[in-house]
């Protein structure tokens, strides 16, 4: 059991390999996705990155945290991870080192969202949604899309309070 109360009081590494500290967001909406390069569900990072450039201005963060632990299909580097997420969908979004997101290893913010909403993850690019205290306040599994009403009607609702 996680003994955190809310996401910034953790502290991964980014892509880049430099700690980088949740508490960087807090008064920000953040929605925190495991993601992987080779899913059926990868074309979200285009629905990911159209998000954020929609409402980043307003207070959110989209985080990306790749995670090889569905069907090996994050095989790669951070550094290919990285050039792949800029070249093929030009993601702007902060992206993380990557985690494991199921199992014996999972990382502790990964403990942290699962008690806190909605149990084991199931997949790549299931997303969870922060208020701006950095509490769980929704979750999304993988076939929901970016753009689907209910993660846009969730995102609105939470910057607005």
């Amino acid at each position: 059991m996680s003994a955190a109360s809310n996401i910034h009081e953790f502290t991964l590494n980014s892509i880049d390999g430099k700690a980088s500290p949740l508490s960087a967001y807090d008064g920000k909406v953040v929605m925190l996705v495991n993601v992987a390069s080779r899913c059926g569900y990868t074309p979200q990072y285009s629905g990911l990155e159209a998000l954020y450039e929609k409402y980043k201005d307003r207070g959110l963060v989209i985080l990306g945290f790749p995670a090889n632990n569905f069907g090996g299909q994050e095989p790669g580097t951070n550094e290919e991870i990285k050039t792949f997420c800029s070249a093929k969908y030009n993601v702007t979004f902060p992206m993380y080192a990557k985690v494991s997101v199921k199992g014996e290893d999972t990382t502790p913010l990964y403990q942290f969202l699962t008690q806190a909403k909605g149990g084991e993850i199931k997949w790549n690019f299931t997303k969870f949604l922060t208020d701006k205290h950095g509490k769980v306040i929704a979750r999304f599994e993988p076939n929901v899309t970016p753009d689907s009403p209910e993660v846009r009607s969730a995102i609105e609702a939470a910057l607005q309070k």
